[in-house]
């Protein structure tokens, strides 16, 4: 008799395969058979019209810090992830020296948007080295796996201290040799890979660039030669991959053996240089070097509200006298009191934040369900005032006020150079691709894409092709892409497809009604920290190592998930 039996599904199964009906079996926490009128069970799951997917394989999250605290790892959790990998761009927590804390903190505050009073109050850094802090790590029970990579920047800083911080810095030859013989340790003791940052977008809190920005050769090759050393892990970066930036990540894929792993967006000003560095990606291939490029589901959006990191209306002098109010109370007293809007509206400051949100009334579009990820022109604030005929601030300041001050706006930053999302199409079927940037856990109070699996179900496998904005993608394609395509690309075989002897980790999902909910602030982080989440709908069921965790969006209590030490 089975633990579980999922019955009469529509299966997708991870492979690519074109989808089945049939029943998925599950026993010991593993996938038992895969077929039709499968024998009994403890359990049954009506999965009648429903999808059965594996649960979907997230390579690209910053939940180094909140993995130390919270065990449901939300917002990730509601879009059917069941596998989350963290410490990517290198930054992260470890390893850290004792006195050393308050300058990881300042740097994933800059470059990652999580306020550092969160972060200094919900991660308790009760660990030195990174074997102790994936220990820590696996001190927790929770909803999902995860899995954590070294971070050169805490890397480099624990070994060099201030200099560190310096990206002009260099450090000696015993500093580069014992920056490896820490990275070895740390692979030895499950680390997943190690990731490296060159981009400038990169900074702390206080300013300063990414200290790996311009890591030499020496530094690089040293820590490729440790990856070599002991075989493990996969080369993660983000670049901004000027003259010369492919060529020597390349060179250190090649040192140490290992894959690479390339962060790929759109940027708006060098929007052809994504395709220059696939190419790069694809002959680096040819030649023999594992390596793939990273690549999102839709347009970045930087998400602007009264209570975001973006409101476009703080730097008025009246927004002070408002400033202190609890934001339920702040944003009722918008909604409703016209003289005040009145005032917000009179008197701009003439100042950078004011001339940045004039610049962008084209390109702002409002966030409203059912939401539009792929908007054209005629849909932003400008073209919506011109029609109205109001003053696009007023018209904006009427979109966020809505709801008692939770409307939200969005400006699409990046992947959006072309004014759609064929580029992103692009980059999803290239051969060369994987999904991450979605960024779970990061960038709270600005982003909000930890949905793209929901994002990539509704949109790509539904909802594009009945529009006149271009062609979807199969169900089947997208599916392995962000299962069995992700998981591989990490070295994790046990896992991202429905076969016998696979890891159950396993969505039933209401296809015909799977989408993402409007985006929200909450106030949920340590310290009273404010973020950005999205719920989803149309998540039936999720189980992890069959274990149900999620029933109709809902938590169970059950925490099956554990920490992920090394390939398997």
């Amino acid at each position: 008799m089975y633990d579980l039996v999922i019955r009469g599904g529509r299966i997708v199964d991870g492979s690519g395969a074109q989808e089945r009906l049939g029943d998925v079996a599950v026993e010991d926490g593993r996938i038992a058979a895969v077929g039709v009128d499968l024998g009994r069970a403890r359990r049954d799951v009506n999965a009648d019209g429903l999808l059965v997917t594996p649960g979907f394989v997230d390579i690209h999250t910053h939940y180094d810090g909140q993995a130390t605290w919270d065990s449901y790892l939300t917002p990730s959790s509601w879009h059917g992830v069941t596998t989350a990998v963290f410490g990517n761009c290198s930054v992260g927590f470890a390893p850290v020296k004792p006195d050393q804390t308050d300058y990881l903190i300042n740097l994933m505050e800059g470059v990652e948007d999580i306020p550092g009073t969160v972060l200094s109050e919900g991660v308790s850094f009760d660990w030195e080295t990174f074997p102790e802090y994936l220990d820590a790590l696996e001190q927790r029970d929770r909803v999902m796996d995860i899995g954590a990579q070294v971070p050169h920047a805490a890397l480099r800083f624990y070994v060099m201290g201030d200099r560190g911080a310096d990206h002009a810095e260099r450090p000696s030859a015993p500093e580069i040799e014992r920056m490896g013989v820490l990275l070895e340790e740390a692979l030895e003791a499950g680390a997943l890979g190690f990731t490296t940052s060159r981009t400038t977008k990169h900074r702390a809190a206080d300013g300063r660039v990414t200290p790996t920005l311009s890591a030499q050769e020496a530094e690089l090759l040293g820590l490729a030669e440790a990856m070599r050393r002991s075989n493990k892990g996969v080369i993660e970066v983000n670049s901004d991959f000027g003259v010369g930036e492919f060529e020597a990540m390349r060179a250190a894929a090649e040192v140490s053996g290992r894959p690479l792993s390339c962060l790929i967006v759109q940027v708006r000003n060098a929007p052809e240089l994504w395709r220059e560095t696939m190419a790069n990606i694809r002959a680096a291939r040819d030649a023999g070097v594992a390596c793939n490029g990273q690549v999102h589901v839709r347009c970045i959006g930087m998400v602007m509200g009264l209570e975001t990191t973006l409101n476009p209306f703080r730097s008025h002098p009246v927004w002070n006298e408002i400033a202190d109010l609890a934001p339920e109370a702040r944003g009722r007293a918008l909604a409703r009191d016209q003289a005040l809007k009145a005032r917000l509206l009179a008197n701009r400051p003439d100042n950078g934040v004011t001339q940045w949100v004039e610049g962008l009334m084209g390109e702002i579009f409002r966030l409203e369900e059912p939401l539009n990820y792929e908007p054209v022109p005629s849909e932003s604030l400008l073209a919506h005032a011109r029609r109205e005929g109001v003053e696009p601030w007023a018209l904006l300041l009427d979109w966020l006020t809505v709801d008692d001050g939770r409307g939200l706006v969005m400006h699409p930053f990046e992947n959006y150079s072309d004014g759609g999302l064929d580029t992103i199409r692009e980059m999803l079927t290239d051969d060369v691709s994987v999904i991450g940037v979605a960024d779970g856990g990061a960038h709270v109070g600005v982003i909000c894409d930890a949905g793209a699996p929901t994002f990539l179900l509704s949109y790509w496998g539904r909802d594009r092709a009945k529009t006149d904005k271009g062609d979807g993608l199969p169900l089947e394609y997208i599916v392995h892409k962000h299962t069995r395509g992700n998981a591989l690309a990490y070295g994790l075989g046990d896992r991202g497809l429905l076969v016998p002897g696979m890891k159950a980790d396993i969505n039933v999902i209401d296809f015909e009604n799977v989408g993402l909910c409007r985006p929200e602030v909450i106030y949920d982080l340590p310290a009273g920290g404010r973020r950005l989440v999205q719920r989803s709908r149309g998540y039936r069921h999720t189980f992890v190592t069959g274990v149900e965790t999620v029933v109709d969006g809902e938590f169970t209590g059950e925490l099956p998930g554990r920490l992920i030490r090394g390939a398997r």
